[in-house]
């Protein structure tokens, strides 16, 4: 956790939330509920995992992260 001070604190807060509240958040938001209640239903352990939007499917939390080891600078 950062070490903000209480102004600073609500601040990023309230640009946080904001930045949630952004239609395209909200779309990704619902996709992810969607696919992950999806997977549930069909008995996919997705446990520990995260949606790769990439590859189309679920991935640890871990690999899911970085571009899969290459970095995000050369992600498209």
């Amino acid at each position: 956790m950062q070490k903000l001070s209480p102004s600073g604190r609500r601040r990023k807060l309230a640009r946080d939330l904001a930045t949630a509240k952004t239609p395209s958040r909200r779309r990704k938001k619902a996709e992810n509920q969607r696919l992950r209640r999806a997977a549930i239903k069909a008995g996919t352990n997705i446990e520990g995992k995260d949606y790769d939007h990439k590859d189309r499917k679920f991935k640890t939390i871990k690999s899911n992260r970085g571009n899969d080891g290459k970095g995000t600078k050369k992600e498209k």
